[in-house]
């Protein structure tokens, strides 16, 4: 099972329903990308699989800086889990596939 591919993320927050992009590529248990939302792409960091789990991070500038930690399980083509908004706490997210 491998997390490569392209995807649209989809994030509950705050400010509602945000959504952009998501490009994952694996390397055993390496993962690297990038996560593009209103034309600003930002490289994940830290990012590692653990059987059908991956995690990673994403500092974004917008709306204000803060760093995105993502754990989600592959479902299917798309992914599904949870999201830590930096100091807003906890929320979902999933990832179509596209």
């Amino acid at each position: 099972m491998s997390f490569d591919g392209k995807y649209t993320i989809i994030m509950q927050t705050p400010m509602g329903e945000q959504q952009g992009g998501l490009e994952l590529t694996q390397n055993g248990e390496e993962l690297t990308g990038s996560m593009e939302q209103d034309g600003e792409a930002e490289a994940i960091k830290n990012g590692k699989v653990e059987g059908d789990v991956a995690s990673w991070e994403v500092d974004i500038p917008r709306p204000m800086p803060m760093t995105l930690t993502f754990q989600g399980k592959k479902d299917g083509s798309d992914i599904t889990g949870a999201v830590t908004l930096g100091s807003f706490g906890e929320s979902t997210f999933e990832a179509k596939a596209v």
